[in-house]
């Protein structure tokens, strides 16, 4: 007899699957799983069609603003719509947009970060739960509260920092200060930190508490210290979700109103100096000349935040894209 074929026979027969392996043909018909990707479907359907909504109505309208600014909309310093014919532009807007938030993600991310921290690895359990529950707090509190204390207990202490910063770094002319009221950038700034400070170390804190326990107990078997189990374990399993949570709280401080408006004594002239007051946001001019506005402002008013709409979504892009490129470090890889 051939070897082959005596080898073929011999071979065991292949195992029928049992009745658990057996994949059920009918799964994917049954009612409840078609209803299921129906609504899946239709929710991120709706959502791409509210996107694209707000999109083309901020488009139109502010095409119709802008056909009949009288003034560079991108590089004017005025905003004046009832002139004839009218002026504004947003380059102040846009400059304290992004000064403020860039101060404000500069404070709360690296406190926001050394709190998750704290909380998952070194706080003991009651400590961590009272602390953790403060801070949900915080983020539960509305922006109108915060703008109110801001403008009636920030405000009048921040006078002693503004004349320290002064005195000992007012030589670069960024924190020159002649004595005026401290309703500046960078009250706004510290301000939006304490207000996105919750958001960013929720997120953090429940990323670093998904770090694998085995990560963090093979480092302190080759005889890492708790610092060095952070840093090498912990830090790079967190990362993306950092960033995430960072990005979360940006979006709150470019958009935020009322606690600015409240605190700003607005003004169409950028300052070199951050304690100089003046200056402005978009939200907090929108909030401010909405009620008042003619039609032909609040056209000018929905152009500005279509401008803010877009930096809203290239920060999110861009945070994507930064995700995308270290997703070695994600907890889906890990």
């Amino acid at each position: 007899m051939d070897i082959s074929t005596q080898t073929t026979d011999a071979s065991p027969p292949t195992p029928e699957p049992t009745v658990a392996q057996k994949p059920n043909a009918r799964g994917a018909s049954r009612a409840g799983d078609r209803i299921f990707l129906g609504l899946s479907r239709g929710s991120g359907i709706l959502l791409l069609v509210i996107m694209a909504a707000i999109a083309v109505f901020l488009t139109y309208r502010a095409s119709l603003a802008i056909s009949k600014d009288h003034g560079n909309f991108l590089t004017t310093f005025e905003w004046n719509t009832n002139l004839n014919p009218p002026v504004f532009g947003i380059a102040v807007l846009a400059f304290g947009t992004v000064v403020s938030s860039i101060i404000a993600m500069a404070i709360a991310v690296p406190v926001a970060v050394a709190i998750a921290l704290f909380l998952t690895h070194y706080a003991p359990r009651k400590l961590s739960g009272s602390i953790a529950y403060v801070i949900d707090l915080l983020a539960a509190v509305p922006s109108i509260v915060y703008g109110l204390w801001g403008a009636l207990i920030l405000v009048p202490h921040m006078q002693g920092l503004y004349g320290w910063l002064n005195d000992y770094l007012g030589w670069t002319g960024i924190f020159s200060w002649e004595d005026g009221a401290p309703r500046a950038m960078l009250t706004v700034g510290i301000l939006l930190a304490i207000m996105i400070l919750p958001i960013i170390t929720n997120v953090s804190r429940e990323v670093f508490r998904q770090v694998p326990r085995t990560h963090e107990e093979a480092a302190l078997a080759l005889g890492a210290t708790r610092w060095e189990v952070v840093r090498m374990s912990v830090l790079p399993f967190g990362r993306s979700g950092v960033i995430s949570a960072s990005m979360l709280g940006l979006g709150r401080a470019l958009g935020e109103t009322m606690a600015v408006a409240t605190v700003l004594s607005p003004s169409y002239d950028i300052q070199a100096s951050l304690l100089d007051p003046g200056g402005g946001t978009f939200a907090q001019n929108i909030a401010s000349k909405f009620g008042e506005a003619t039609e032909q402002g609040r056209d000018a008013l929905i152009a500005s935040g279509l401008v803010l709409f877009v930096i809203t979504l290239l920060v999110n892009g861009a945070a994507r894209a930064i995700i995308a490129r270290r997703k070695e470090y994600s907890g889906a890889n890990a």
